[in-house]
């Protein structure tokens, strides 16, 4: 009988570009977690601990990441449409190239990414791309 594996173990097995939906993380030890890409839409991450985590390309569609411990995670290139990262702990994170926006659904805005209270000082924020985010400017006060 196989063992069970954890949720860093199980995020590490699945293959690039794996899609999950609707699955809870809620304050899970994922730190230094690696990821191949994949796709969460409507998952829980709130009180996770991802600090140092490989996050690099991944996307986060109607995601719940409130409080979350991002600190020193590496979400290069990721995309976060319509998610509540209130809260969150990005401090020190990796946030080249980043998308964070709202979801595209084709009609009127919908489902903004809200960073409201994020914590971001030390954080890299090359290229990163924040169209009708809620609390950008809050939490780009925190940067200096």
């Amino acid at each position: 009988m196989a063992a069970l594996l954890n949720p860093r173990q199980r995020l590490a097995a699945l293959p690039r570009y794996s899609a999950l939906s609707g699955e809870d993380f809620t304050g899970q030890d994922l730190i230094s977690a690696r990821t191949s890409q994949l796709r969460f839409t409507r998952c829980m991450f709130v009180e996770a601990d991802l600090r140092h985590a490989g996050l690099d390309g991944c996307s986060f569609k109607l995601c719940d990441l409130r409080r979350a411990d991002l600190r020193g995670a590496s979400l290069r290139g990721a995309v976060l449409s319509g998610c509540d990262l209130r809260g969150a702990d990005l401090r020190g994170a990796d946030l080249t190239g980043v998308d964070f926006g709202r979801v595209n659904t084709g009609r009127p805005r919908y489902g903004l990414t809200d960073i409201t209270g994020a914590l971001l000082k030390g954080a890299i924020l090359r290229d990163v791309r924040h169209e009708e985010v809620i609390g950008w400017q809050s939490a780009a006060d925190d940067i200096g």
